[in-house]
């Protein structure tokens, strides 16, 4: 591993190389934080496929792809006089320090709950007006569903069991249920509230519900192409098989992965 004067000495070349190419290269004297926002967020996409594959040398690079974004940003800032890279890492190292007294100051915690308990509250302290004010707009729904409800449950606003989260579940099933044989306006308020419960309920069981889904559209989309290429082999088009000759190839698929 590399030592903390060789970490200054990368971060250093980065901020040159930065400057240099602001400076000199056509394309990146062109860019505005808007036009570099929308490739941002495919680099934090990049890093969660890496993430998910468990490929170190793909995330290595994507954390480098990053950084370089981050950089930029607090380039551009820099040319307005607005702040620059190291108002950007003053200002964090400020923050990570005010939100952990447990170990900044003479705070005793019992456990990581307690932590994020405390943080939240602390963010209270510092003017927010809600406690929901740090969920992003933009954020896909499945992950803001599961943001705001770690962050309801930092102020103490959760089920006490996972058995009382079930039971919700069940009860906005049978909501959702009684919409649809109805074929009812409703069916879709029904479905999110359901949506929601099951995503309450895998925050009970340690399971992040995005990553989960994720992982099912993966093995969903390995043995749909398992399924093309197998009846290809064998002479056959999907769009001609019955759903019986599917199901074959698709069991096949299901014994693989």
């Amino acid at each position: 591993m590399n030592s903390m004067e060789q970490k200054k000495e990368a971060f250093q070349r980065l901020l040159i190389i930065m400057d240099e190419l602001r400076a000199g290269c056509p394309w990146d004297k062109k860019q505005t934080m808007e036009s570099l926002r929308h490739l941002t967020i495919e680099e934090v996409y990049e890093l969660g496929d890496a993430i998910l594959d468990g490929d170190m040398e793909e995330i290595k690079k994507e954390i480098g792809d990053i950084l370089l974004h981050m950089v930029f940003y607090a380039k551009i800032a820099s040319e307005t006089s607005h702040f620059d890279i190291a108002d950007s890492l003053n200002s964090i190292c400020d923050k990570l320090i005010s939100r952990h007294p447990h170990i900044y100051g003479d705070v005793t915690v019992q456990d990581e709950e307690e932590v994020k308990s405390n943080w939240e509250k602390l963010k209270l302290k510092e003017g927010k007006k809600s406690v929901l004010e740090g969920v992003p707009k933009s954020l896909p729904a499945m992950v803001k569903a599961q943001r705001m409800q770690d962050k309801a449950r930092g102020v103490g606003f959760d089920w006490d069991h996972e058995s009382q989260v079930w039971e919700k579940v069940n009860e906005e099933l049978a909501e959702f249920k009684a919409e649809a044989d109805m074929n009812s306006d409703k069916m879709e308020d029904e479905f999110g509230d359901l949506l929601f419960s099951l995503i309450n309920y895998a925050r009970f069981k340690g399971i992040n519900p995005e990553d989960a889904l994720e992982k099912t559209n993966r093995k969903f989309i390995y043995r749909f192409q398992y399924m093309e290429t197998e009846s290809a082999k064998d002479g056959k088009k999907l769009g001609e098989m019955t759903l019986e000759e599917m199901d074959a190839y698709w069991n096949a698929a299901k014994k693989t992965r």
